[in-house]
């Protein structure tokens, strides 16, 4: 089987949405230890034997006598195995190096092949904590108002803490038209949310085209969702039908992608980058690097504009650099993610695996974003609304009430055209005037307050207003460029 890379972002994304997603492995020669295991008596024994001198692997095994013969309680020696090679990966200090034993593996490669259903986002391990990358575009994720960067503290009621990412993604999943309640801690905000996402279907399909009109202008769309194994043979037939319908610039969008596979990437970096620059460049332990050169032919006689954003990782990223680095071309939206390693699954020989980080990736001028990011060429944040969270609905909110839940109502209402006079959180006249207007518009009982139907209603018009493309000010500035 040939062994694939994977720019480490959408192997997680898969746990959640069950995209399909093929792993990776490498083969691995597993060596037979020659060595004799120590014979433990006693616990003097041990002690004196547990010198600096011993070797690691004796060390561990006399560590794991010690526990199995003097701990208080009887501990099964799979479980010390397992913790061991579990302690082994939290040394490392890599969010993206995972360890899952046989069960875990099995569990979720079935879940992989049987269904795509779930939540559609993106999830690492940070600091512990089972963290947001990215919700899909139109996902179930990103209707219910999940953002970047928030971490995921219980799953329908239960602690998650010391869950492997693994494990936490597996309670996430599950069957279309079902819910999950994620308890979230989002940064700037100081009360815990409860977010109730729906599982549906998520699409497989990754590459979607489009042709819009723009002062006379045909510009073509392309936007990426991520990157996976067939997803350069789609980007290749989009283009080509775009191109045979004649367009006079292209938007390539790989906002909310959370990356995938690295051939993916330089295959469609080959389709766009100029002929001889650098697509990306892959660094090993050791400092050396291998580049990928674009194999383009002939340039691109139409101008380009990439769409970025702080969901944007990872093999988005390696693409978002190629077009400014290599190709000369504007980047329009806001910082991404900053994940610049790559990852490799690595089989143990007894079901159980490792998810490795094998290498570092770089820019097609050599610049390592790992936690920093890729800038726009011009900066355009996305209107207030776009980032509003929802309203808890538990209680009704009304005049003379304050809090981060009418914050978060007053943004929406501004953003939907209802003016409430500010966003500070403070439910005023004007707020209950803005509220009892949306309302009489949303055929709601016009009560002035803000209660669980109304709450669900500002959400629902929101999450249309940012699906349309009139709206999306980072697309128009896009549009804007393309047509100057």
């Amino acid at each position: 089987m040939k062994n694939k890379i994977l720019l480490p972002l959408v192997f997680v994304l898969a746990l959640l949405i069950g995209a399909g997603g093929t792993w990776a492995f490498l083969s691995m020669d597993e060596e037979q230890s020659s060595g004799e295991q120590a014979s433990v008596q006693d616990n003097s024994e041990l002690a004196a034997s547990s010198s600096d001198e011993s070797g690691g692997e004796e060390r561990i095994q006399q560590a794991m006598e010690m526990i199995q013969e003097s701990y208080v309680e009887e501990v099964e020696e799979e479980e010390l195995v397992e913790g061991a090679i579990s302690g082994m990966i939290e040394t490392l200090d890599d969010p993206y190096s995972v360890y899952m034993n046989e069960s875990t593996a099995e569990e979720f490669m079935e879940s992989l092949d049987s269904s795509f259903e779930g939540i559609g986002a993106e999830v690492s391990m940070t600091d512990g904590r089972v963290t947001i990358v990215a919700p899909f575009r139109d996902s179930p994720a990103e209707d219910a108002g999940l953002r970047p960067n928030d971490q995921i503290l219980e799953i329908d009621g239960e602690n998650i803490e010391g869950l492997s990412l693994y494990d936490a993604v597996l309670k996430i999943r599950g069957e279309k038209g079902t819910t999950v309640t994620l308890t979230i801690d989002r940064p700037g905000v100081s009360d815990l949310m409860e977010v109730d996402v729906v599982r549906d279907e998520i699409p497989i399909e990754t590459v979607y085209g489009d042709v819009v009109e723009e002062d006379g202008q045909r510009i073509g769309v392309l936007e990426l969702r991520s990157f996976s194994e067939n997803t350069a043979e789609r980007f290749e037939e989009e283009l080509t039908e775009l191109e045979d319908q004649g367009i006079d610039g292209l938007i390539i969008d790989v906002r909310g992608n959370p990356g995938g596979f690295l051939q993916s990437v330089e295959d469609i970096g080959d389709m766009i980058i100029p002929g001889g620059e650098t697509v990306v460049q892959i660094e090993d332990r050791d400092g050396g690097t291998m580049e990928h050169v674009s194999a383009l032919e002939e340039e691109k006689e139409y101008p380009i504009v990439g769409l970025i954003n702080e969901g944007s990782a990872s093999a988005s990223e390696i693409l978002a650099a190629a077009l400014h680095e290599a190709g000369g071309h504007e980047l329009v939206g806001t910082s991404t993610f900053g994940k610049g390693t790559v990852q490799q699954t690595l089989p143990m020989g007894d079901g159980s695996q490792l998810k490795l980080t094998l290498f570092r990736w770089l820019t097609s001028d050599g610049n390592d974003v790992n936690e920093e990011g890729v800038s726009p060429t011009v900066e355009v944040e996305q209107p207030d609304y776009f980032y509003a969270s929802p309203v808890d609905s538990e209680e009704t909110l009304e005049k003379d009430m304050l809090n981060e839940h009418i914050e978060n109502a007053q943004v929406m209402l501004e953003g939907l055209g209802y003016d409430p006079d500010r966003t500070d959180g403070y439910f005023d006249e004007a707020t209950e005037e803005a509220v009892r207007s949306f309302q009489e518009d949303s055929d709601l009982e016009a009560t002035g307050t803000i209660t669980e139907e109304t709450a669900d209603s500002l959400q629902e018009q929101v999450i249309e207003a940012v699906q349309e493309k009139e709206n999306d000010v980072q697309f128009q500035q896009a549009l804007e460029l393309l047509a100057e």
